[in-house]
């Protein structure tokens, strides 16, 4: 299409173009495909204000190259924009290969690759970008369901942790506790142990000294104890135990020991006095008659006299008193009970 706008005359001609600048005249130039070359590297395009032709033909390679692009202008990451033209502008747009310069640049493959181009709904660039932004939504909604998930595991773990860690402490103050009440049922049996070991032992000593050891009469009622207080007793006060039993009732030697006297005794009557072997002396006064003289070694249990009523005394009993080597008197009843008899 030839334009009907004259070409600017030149305000000099060149001396290489021949002949005389001066004289050479300028006729229309119309390019042509065999004239015009494509352009290639860099070059400036000099901005032509001119009418509505001229305008229209450039808005008119922008909407072709745009369409023939295939709505790839448009980026992938923002929803489709679309361009309308007013329609007298769109039915006075030229054909590209009619353009100067831009039909040559314009191929077979390139024409028909714009139809189909041209020939596909504008709605594509539109579903890519819905996919891509349906794409990178899923990628977010797929990262934050991830961190969820992510945090979640970690809660988890944390009260999981949480919880052995308690059940670790209670287990240990349940193991603890039961250890000590453990120590404390075997602390007690050990207790009892002991007490029994020494029951048995206290047992056995006082069994051995009943073997060795007897009551001084028998068929007897207890009629006064020791340290009792009366007028009957010329020191104010009971100093031995009485055994009341009938005239001639055997008595005998409590252990076994030395007749230290034997014989008449003031207000004791007939007394016998038996030494044992630490020293300690057993009196039996009040008796009616005495079978064992002194210096004789008696055994436990020998008979060495018989109760009576001799001396100061109300009825027939035997008064049997206990001193210890130094003198000193004591409870026979207690005595007696140490050495395991029951009276």
């Amino acid at each position: 299409m030839a334009s009907n706008m004259p070409a600017p005359e030149a305000p000099f001609a060149p001396a290489h173009f021949g002949g005389d600048a001066a004289e050479r005249t300028w006729e229309e130039w119309n390019p042509t495909e065999e004239s015009v070359r494509p352009l290639r590297g860099r070059h400036r395009v000099v901005k032509q204000r001119g009418g509505l032709a001229r305008s229209s033909t450039v808005l008119g390679v922008g909407v072709i190259a745009a369409v023939g692009a295939g709505g790839i202008a448009t980026a992938q990451d923002k929803p489709a924009v679309s361009i309308s033209l007013p329609d007298s502008i769109a039915d006075n747009l030229p054909d590209a290969k009619s353009l100067p310069g831009v039909g040559s640049l314009i191929s077979d493959d390139a024409d028909s690759e714009g139809s189909e181009a041209n020939a596909a709904p504008l709605t594509a660039t539109t579903t890519v970008a819905d996919n891509g932004t349906a794409g990178a939504g899923e990628a977010l909604r797929a990262r934050i369901l991830q961190q969820a998930e992510q945090q979640r595991a970690e809660a988890d773990a944390e009260a999981k942790a949480a919880a052995e860690k308690l059940a670790a402490e209670q287990a240990a103050a349940a193991a603890a506790e039961q250890q000590s009440k453990a120590e404390a049922l075997a602390a007690e049996e050990k207790r009892k142990a002991e007490e029994a070991a020494r029951a048995k032992e206290e047992a056995e000593r006082l069994a051995k000294l009943a073997a060795s050891y007897a009551l001084p009469t028998s068929s007897y009622t207890i009629t006064s104890t020791y340290g009792e207080s009366g007028s009957m007793w010329s020191s104010g006060q009971h100093t031995g135990l009485d055994f009341a039993a009938p005239t001639g009732t055997p008595v005998k030697a409590v252990h076994g020991g030395t007749i230290k006297s034997a014989g008449w005794s003031g207000s004791y009557g007939y007394r016998i006095v038996l030494e044992l072997e630490d020293g300690t002396e057993v009196w039996y006064a009040h008796l009616s008659s005495m079978t064992a003289s002194a210096g004789q070694q008696v055994a436990t249990g020998e008979t060495i006299g018989r109760v009576g009523a001799t001396g100061n005394v109300t009825g027939p009993h035997l008064h049997m008193e206990v001193h210890t080597p130094g003198g000193s008197g004591l409870d026979p009843m207690a005595w007696l009970r140490d050495k395991g008899l029951t009276i």
